[in-house]
């Protein structure tokens, strides 16, 4: 323990309260300090100009919700003997690491790198805090020198105590409600916005894990609308998604180009070739953040290659894709379009594509994921089962596919262009936001 606790002030939770040395010090660890250099939300500030924030601030507000309830459930529910199901406070600090840490291995601008270049943030994760060469490690080894991997097996869900596992991955977890709740605010959104207070206060340990206290269902109902709200609104709107298509798009690009022998020799073909020959290393992948795939694209930006440098102004100067939904009836249209697309002089394998994006509310697939209410006698029911709300929207995939395409499509940057066939034939297959 520190001799006097530290505090983070912070916009969510007012005081973030460091309490541990061993918090302190991996907070001050180069690899979490990294973490400061990537947005939380890649690229949905430039759909909603607040979301600057980053995988920092997101992580020691998990640490923060995970602190307070263990102090919950210490103070109401300590464990009396053995297998009881109550608190164990020993616990506390693998939770309280496992949180603090549970996105440290994502990488610059998070999924759209990691879909294009096949890395995995929870496998960097582990390796990062398992890794004798990291200070991560270093520090967790002062603990115990089994410590990084109880740790690390608290993330990957094998941890043998489902209280600590549940606290940081679950369907209301610390990690999910920070987010929202962090999203929310940074977006000017009111969508992520739940009682959280009232939900860490019903929450209760048990041998299988955390339940809630029957009477705060409405809590938990409000938070699970919230999540629906936010994934409806912000994490799936259109403009952001496009941007993601276009990041991706222009690093596969670079890629290709890299693999033809094309692309210029310099800082950036240097710090991204392991990536490009796929053998990369953990200290290859810690050298990128966001800030260095800016100055990759900065470089990019008066590169030779036509597509490379449109697909890079587009992305740095806010020129987004068009898109559309595509029905489910109309899905073999798409091959039409993008021939359309080639026709009018683009490229298709660059600047169309089809994005679907679908989230679970709530869902039931299997035991573990169930969220359990706890009645006065001691039974354990199933939150569905006695909240009409919830089950509206119990295992129903919400959200859409979209087709993305040149918003030239369908305004030419000459107004002749209209009139040309390839442009009012497919103008004739979109209306009123879809596919016709």
């Amino acid at each position: 323990m520190l001799p006097r606790e530290k505090v983070l002030r912070d916009p969510i939770h007012d005081y973030i309260y460091i309490q541990h040395e061993v918090i302190l010090d991996l907070i001050n660890t180069k690899e979490f300090q990294r973490l400061r250099r990537i947005k939380q939300l890649g690229t949905t500030n430039l759909t909603f100009h607040g979301a600057e924030h980053s995988r920092f601030t997101h992580s020691v507000g998990v640490y923060e919700i995970t602190r307070r309830i263990c102090d919950l459930f210490l103070r109401n529910y300590p464990t009396k003997q053995v297998g009881d199901g109550l608190w164990d406070d020993s616990e506390r600090l693998v939770a309280l690491c496992a949180a603090l840490l549970h996105d440290v291995g994502h990488g610059a601008y998070s999924h759209t790198f990691e879909h294009i270049f096949k890395t995995d943030h929870e496998k960097m994760t582990r390796q990062i805090i398992t890794s004798e060469t990291t200070e991560i490690n270093a520090v967790l080894q002062k603990v115990a020198p089994d410590f990084p991997e109880k740790v690390a097996s608290v993330i990957e869900k094998t941890y043998p105590d489902p209280r600590v596992v549940q606290m940081i991955s679950s369907q209301v977890d610390a990690d999910r409600m920070d987010y929202l709740l962090r999203d929310s605010y940074f977006t000017g959104t009111d969508y992520g916005t739940f009682d959280l207070t009232r939900i860490l206060r019903v929450m209760r340990p048990y041998s299988g894990g955390i339940t809630f206290d029957y009477s705060g269902m409405h809590a938990v109902e409000d938070y699970i609308i919230s999540r629906l709200q936010m994934y409806q609104q912000v994490y799936f709107h259109p403009v952001s998604r496009s941007f993601e298509v276009i990041l991706a798009h222009l690093l596969k690009r670079a890629k290709d180009l890299y693999q033809q022998q094309k692309l210029p020799v310099n800082f950036a073909s240097r710090l991204l070739a392991p990536f490009f020959e796929g053998d990369f290393d953990l200290k290859a992948y810690l050298a990128l953040d966001d800030g260095t795939l800016n100055a990759c694209f900065a470089l990019w930006r008066t590169c030779e290659d036509p597509i490379l440098r449109d697909l890079v102004i587009r992305f740095l100067d806010r020129k987004p894709l068009k898109s559309v939904r595509v029905p489910a009836d109309k899905k073999e249209l798409l091959p039409t379009l993008e021939e359309l697309v080639t026709q009018a002089g683009y490229d298709a394998t660059y600047y169309t594509a089809t994005n679907d994006s679908y989230n679970l509310p709530y869902a039931l697939y299997d035991s573990k994921a169930k969220i359990l209410l706890s009645l006065q006698n001691g039974e354990l029911t199933e939150l569905s089962e006695n909240s009409e709300l919830v089950r509206a929207v119990t295992d129903k995939e919400l959200g859409d596919e979209r087709f993305f395409f040149p918003k030239q499509m369908l305004s030419p940057d000459e107004q002749k262009d209209l009139f040309e066939p390839v442009y009012q034939e497919f103008s004739q297959h979109i209306k009123n936001d879809k596919i016709i």
